[in-house]
This record gives structure tokens, C-alpha cells and sequence, in this order.
């Protein structure tokens, strides 16, 4: 399917791996001119490379900055000008008792997951009414309506992010710019990976075995009982930018493998 998306411009944040590299990917085989963000100058340039050795004629640039300050957004605003397309990816996890969340991470969390993309979405949603044409996808998560116990401040700022979805769209009212998100489930990200290998090298099992016991007695509810691959999300992402996906705006799209049991 032609997702009608040449020419277009992107911006993809917390785009050097996982769901946002993927989901940069996915926008350059599209022919989007993508632009990709991290902290990492180096693993932001491996991650231009990749998507460039992948697809010969691709557009692709990047902008390091980080996107957990005001002053870390504003930089990324100058550097990347004008676009169509804003994919707030950007996220951060951690697990950890509730009892030993201090303000400082619940702060710290609420700046990178939520007002990274409040203050994007402020300044480039306002440029695309006046063009009459703009996507913005929040990237959240399936933890937004199910928080986890384990990770309570992640599963507050999710939820945040589709609240603020939710009202932005409603502000799109007759216009041709849509506001909305996709809830990813459990995915093989790179620091998912990273975590689950610890977690297995502690418990002295190997990966698969770790994975298993996961989605066994943490998230039985998978119909997958697998972890998502990064790409299966961007194919998502992909369609909720395009030109097709117009009469989508305001949802909540879950590619969460079935973990929350609702009929919506």
C-alpha cells in the first residue's frame, strides 16, 4: 500500500534504536525525509548510516540534543525546522518499588516521557494548522491503562501522554491534522534486551526461559506470549502518519498483543 507520504517531512525523537529507529526506518522506505534524534552524537550518526546503507536514496538526517530539558528541546526545534510528521518516541523505564521512587524520578520521568513531547507538539502543531496538514503520534503504552506495580511513575506518564493526545486532537476540530497515539505492548527493544539478559544471568536461566516465565506470570494476558518486535509497532505508526489514516484522529491504537482484555 502507498501510504502517500513522499516529500514529506519527519521527526521521529529517541529515534537511534528501538520502536524509533524502526519507525524511522519505515518513514524512509516511504520515501519521508526522516529526521532522527538521540543524545549520542556517535549512535546518532550509526543510525543515520544504517537506514542510508539499507535504502540508497533515503533522506535522512539527525539532530543530537537532549530532549529532557526546555533548553534540550529548543535546540532540537531550531536544528530541524518545519515538518509534517512529529513522533513524540521518546521514552524512558526503569523498575522499581514504589516506596523508593523519590520526587527526582518522578520529576525526571514526567520531563523525558511527557514534556518532551508537550513541547514539540506546542510549537509545531500550531504551524501545522496553519498548512492544514500535520500528523503527531505519542508514542505510550499498554502500561498507560494497565500501570504496572513494578514501575509506577513510567505507567503515570504514559497515561499522561494519552491524555494529552486526547485533548490535543479535540483541538484539530475540521482541519486535516490528526493527534494520536499507539500503545506498544512488551517489545524487544534494546534496553528491554539489555534488562531481561540481566535479569536471566541473575536467576542463572537463559533469555528464552526469562522470556517465558515472563509473559507466563507477569503478563499472562498476552495473546502473543512473545515479546513485539519494534518493527511490528512502526507498521503502525507508519499507516497512523500517513495521508490513509485520515479519519483516525484522537484514538488510542493498541499493538500491545492482546495483554489488555477490553473490547476497545
Amino acid at each position: 500500500m502507498d501510504l502517500l507520504l513522499k516529500g514529506k517531512r519527519a521527526l521521529i525523537t529517541g529515534s537511534t534504536s528501538g520502536i524509533g529507529w524502526a519507525t524511522a526506518r519505515e518513514l524512509a522506505a516511504e520515501g519521508v525525509h526522516v529526521i532522527l534524534n538521540g543524545r549520542d552524537p556517535t549512535r546518532l550518526t550509526s543510525a543515520i548510516e544504517r537506514i542510508q546503507s539499507e535504502f540508497a536514496d533515503a533522506m535522512v538526517d539527525g539532530v543530537a540534543a537532549d530532549l529532557s530539558s526546555a533548553a534540550g528541546c529548543q535546540q532540537l526545534l531550531e536544528a530541524a525546522g518545519e515538518i509534517d510528521i512529529l513522533v513524540n518516541n521518546l521514552g524512558i523505564f526503569e523498575p522499581k518499588p514504589f516506596e523508593q521512587i523519590g520526587d527526582e524520578d518522578w520529576l525526571r520521568f514526567f520531563e523525558v516521557n511527557v514534556m518532551s513531547g508537550v513541547r514539540l507538539s506546542r510549537h509545531h502543531l500550531a504551524l501545522m494548522k496553519a498548512r492544514n496538514w500535520g500528523r503527531i503520534v505519542f508514542i505510550s503504552s499498554e502500561s498507560g491503562i494497565c500501570p504496572p506495580a513494578e514501575m509506577v511513575h513510567y505507567g503515570m506518564s504514559k497515561s499522561a501522554q494519552l491524555s494529552v493526545s486526547r485533548a490535543l486532537a479535540e483541538t484539530c476540530t475540521g482541519t486535516n491534522v490528526t493527534v494520536n497515539s499507539v500503545l506498544p505492548g512488551p517489545t524487544k527493544t534494546e534496553g528491554v534486551g539489555e534488562f531481561f539478559a540481566t535479569l536471566a544471568r541473575d536467576a542463572g536461566q537463559t533469555l528464552e526461559q526469562a522470556e517465558h516465565d515472563f509473559f507466563k506470570f507477569s503478563r499472562p494476558t498476552s495473546l502473543l506470549q512473545r515479546f513485539i518486535e519494534p518493527a511490528e509497532v512502526a507498521a503502525m505508526v507508519a499507516y497512523v502518519c500517513s495521508a490513509r489514516s485520515a479519519a483516525t484522529n484522537g484514538a488510542a491504537l493498541h499493538v500491545e498483543g492482546g495483554v489488555v482484555r477490553s473490547l476497545i
